[in-house]
């Protein structure tokens, strides 16, 4: 009984580190109503003693600023956060005093409410810090129009706003500080709750085999669990630039654990990606049948795979789990029989993940059992019978050229004519469920630089400064015709709903769910309303919680935080004897016609389109890419890039993650167009590419050979021109079959030549890694040009030196799918 209880704590472990990874959501929420409640409790302990006649309004006020300081300070750096943090009382004392000033004129306060907030979203080209301090300006201003506050209140204006904001310096810059360790050892943590999950979602899919085949929502779930890892990964790469791993375990190398968590990412998405497979076999596939007994062994292997990634397992049970997940899948690995191609392949995946966490849990260092300093264990080394050897022991390989008899078929290193062709890449491209969505790594792209000239000239914040500005005036004229004494909240959604946004669908989209996140919290409003019953202490507790809950969904969903500060309204409406139904569906109307205002604007001033957005996220992508390959290259052949390796990867995720968010808008079901699914595959083309990317960074440290410059160099050069080639046709829709002149060219043979140089090599572990980057650098190709063919941006027929698309299907006009951009969008 005492096991089994152990066995629940641990999962309900796992489960809490995954669904919030390092805590962040959980210390932004919690500290930020401490930090409420603090501000209000000292700004209503002085106004006890000083001023008992004061309106409520100032505690409210001191309230607001401490929630804002928090939500708006998003900069990583604890002393820069801090900085940020006391600067914002000059701006929101300055906006403080203007709008007492302005609020009883009704023509002059509206007027400058439009300057405020054109003059808060073009500060935002100043990075995080001109986005906090632009939030500082608005919120302030937006709460004296609201609170209708009079001049002579203005000195307690003043005391809430240095005690709000001071609130917030206390106990997220000194009390609760971040600590970097700390949160680089949760993000670890993180890492591994979210591998449980996918090895989980995995299972949950092999089940579904023995039962008439998987179901779609099972398949849905792990490609979000995938992308659910592959946010993670990333944020560990974020800890990492604010500390170091020595620092949480000592001995341990940044590089090493960057190492690690890549490998078993890589892993982990070979496996989800061949159980798929293995589910839903494709076109091409030889028949197989799945055996209930190999489906057995495969799921005795994940749930081994799940024991060892439990939170709080200990050292050595971890490496019994991961020594059990090899031998569960031994036999099916051993097996080379024909027809058992895809089986193979899923219990060798089996194998890596099990490999992954052997090699992790070796670097990471245990305690003693004296509680002592943490110490680097001394192990032994994975079974040779069951697990792939370890990255130290490939030299031991006797020094025959034949490729390691024991990998599946599409894992044997060697020249591609030696080798049945793999087609993974090219048949995963065309899934429709390879993109990643919301599961992608939350970016602050609001809080990016913006001061960037576009294409058109214009400057990301100059250009929404203007549309914003113009959304203000349409939603106070509108709004002032609605309810003249409640069109602030037109104009706070109208200002709401830019932030973040890149494009006209993207705005279109926010508008949406700010309205239903509002039409919901009027209905929760008035449940909390008809509970409370006018007691005060309660509806402060109420507030606090809906507030909390705020801020704590605000990263899961936008709409969430219109709900349930909706909420929080309808208890302040209380609290100040305003409330009504009424009110409630009037702000229901206001916040349609501020998202209609934000709308119209971004549509008729200064437009800027979807296509034209998602654009120019595929040339960050590929630019980034493109450098990531260069010096991957650089050093394979002995040339050494003046930047870390690191640097290169981290902007190539970064810009993927943006990707991914412009192209939801774009692949979404409502949009209805012909495209849709061109922008799908090619932001999986995109995805594919940069794991393989990755991958290749991480094995080009294993070697260099300056001798190999003669072959692979040729070959990367075409493989980064059809790269870039690809973007031309995706950004600017160039194709062959407009008559454009973009032309991808496989690398097919130049991959060859550098392969068969790979392979004279004497070393084992020199051919071996050799061998791996010249077949990472193939895949890539095969995934671009294979999109290319099909969008009519590559001939399908044999070229001048390297055969374009061999063995696809010709491609057809209306296979070339991507819509021309210069159409707008």
């Amino acid at each position: 009984m005492r096991g089994r209880r152990s066995g629940r704590s641990l999962d309900l472990r796992t489960w809490l580190a995954g669904v919030d990874p390092g805590l962040t959501r959980l210390r932004l929420a919690s500290i930020a109503v401490a930090a409420m409640v603090l501000a209000v409790g000292a700004v209503a302990t002085v106004r006890g003693l000083l001023a008992p006649a004061e309106p409520v309004t100032v505690l409210l006020f001191a309230g607001v600023l401490a929630m804002v300081s928090n939500l708006a300070v998003t900069e990583p750096d604890l002393p820069r956060r801090r900085v940020t943090t006391a600067l914002m009382i000059l701006p929101a004392a300055a906006s403080t005093v203007a709008g007492a000033f302005v609020a009883p004129y009704r023509v002059p306060a509206a007027a400058a409410f439009v300057a405020v907030m054109v003059t808060a979203v073009w500060v935002r080209r100043y990075g995080p810090r001109g986005f906090a301090l632009g939030m500082a300006g608005f919120m302030p201003f937006f709460f004296t129009q609201f609170l209708q506050v009079a001049p002579a209140q203005v000195p307690w204006l003043l005391v809430a706003v240095v005690v709000g904001i001071s609130s917030t310096l206390l106990l997220r810059g000194v009390v609760f500080a971040e600590r970097p360790a700390r949160t680089l050892r949760r993000m670890v943590t993180a890492f591994r709750a979210r591998a449980h999950a996918l090895v989980g979602a995995t299972d949950t899919v092999l089940a579904g085999i023995g039962s008439g085949g998987p179901d779609e929502r099972d398949l849905e779930t792990l490609r979000r669990t995938r992308a659910r890892l592959q946010e993670v990964s990333l944020l560990v790469e974020d800890a990492l630039e604010q500390t170091t791993a020595g620092r949480v375990w000592p001995g341990l190398e940044d590089d090493t654990l960057a190492l690690r968590v890549a490998d078993a990412e890589l892993a982990l998405e070979r496996l989800s990606v061949v159980t798929r497979r293995l589910a839903l076999p494709q076109d091409g596939d030889p028949p197989e049948p799945i055996d209930p007994v190999v489906v057995a062994a495969l799921r005795t292997g994940l749930r081994h795979l799940q024991t060892a990634l439990t939170a709080g397992q200990e050292h050595l049970a971890i490496l019994e789990a991961a020594n059990d997940a090899r031998a569960a899948v031994a036999g099916l690995v051993a097996d080379t029989r024909p027809g058992r191609e895809r089986v193979q392949r899923t219990a060798f995946a089996v194998r890596r993940v099990a490999d992954a966490i052997h090699h992790a849990q070796v670097d990471a260092p245990s305690r003693r059992p004296d509680g002592g300093a943490p110490r680097a264990p001394s192990l032994p080394p994975p079974p040779p019978a069951g697990g792939a050897p370890a990255p130290d022991a490939l030299a031991h390989r006797a020094a025959s050229a034949d490729p390691p008899t024991d990998l599946p078929p599409d894992e044997r290193p060697g020249p591609a004519s030696d080798r049945p062709e793999d087609d993974d890449v090219r048949r995963e491209t065309e899934r429709s469920d390879e993109h990643a969505d919301g599961g992608a790594r939350p970016t602050d792209r609001e809080t990016d630089p913006a001061a960037a000239v576009e294409p058109g000239g214009i400057a990301l914040s100059t250009r929404q400064a203007v549309q914003v500005g113009v959304a203000a005036a349409l939603a106070i004229v509108v709004g002032e015709l609605i309810a003249p004494s409640r069109w602030y909240w037109a104009v706070i959604t109208a200002f709401v709903v830019f932030a973040g946004t890149n494009s006209r669908g993207d705005l279109l989209s926010r508008g949406w769910g700010r309205v239903l996140g509002t039409v919901g919290g009027v209905v929760a409003g008035m449940g909390l309303a008809a509970l409370v019953g006018g007691n005060t202490l309660l509806s402060l507790l109420l507030l606090f919680v809906c507030v909390f809950l705020a801020l704590y969904l605000v990263r899961v969903s936008p709409s969430m935080l219109a709900f349930w500060i909706t909420a929080v309204l309808a208890l302040v409406y209380g609290l100040i004897g305003q409330f009504s139904v009424q009110t409630l569906v009037l702000r229901i109307e206001e916040t349609a016609i501020g998202a209609a205002a934000a709308v119209v604007a971004a549509f008729l001033v200064l437009p800027r389109g979807t296509r034209a957005a998602f654009g120019e996220a595929v040339g960050d992508v590929v630019d980034a890419m493109d450098r990531v390959l260069a010096e991957a290259i650089d050093r394979l052949v002995g040339r050494r890039p003046g930047t870390p390796p690191r640097e290169g990867v981290r902007a190539m995720d970064d810009a993927l993650a943006t990707l991914r968010q412009r192209a939801q808008t774009l692949a979404a079901p409502f949009a209805r167009r012909r495209a849709r699914s061109s922008y799908q595959r090619g932001l999986r083309v995109l995805v594919v590419c940069d794991v393989y990317a990755r991958s290749l960074a991480r094995t080009a440290d294993q070697v260099a050979d300056p001798a190999w410059a003669a072959t692979l160099d040729p070959a990367a050069a075409r493989v980064r021109a059809n790269l870039d080639g690809l973007r031309d046709v995706l950004v600017r829709g160039r194709r062959a079959s407009d008559g454009g002149r973009v032309r991808a060219i496989s690398a097919e043979r130049l991959v060859d030549a550098a392969e068969e140089h790979a392979a004279r090599t004497e070393d084992p572990h020199r051919r071996t890694t050799m061998l791996t980057a010249a077949r990472l650098l193939r895949r890539i190709d095969q995934a671009v040009v294979g999109l290319a063919v099909d969008l009519g941006a590559a001939e399908d027929t044999d070229g001048t030196d390297g055969t374009a698309g061999e063995g696809q299907a010709p491609s057809t006009a209306s296979s070339a799918g991507v819509a021309n951009t210069r159409s707008g969008s």
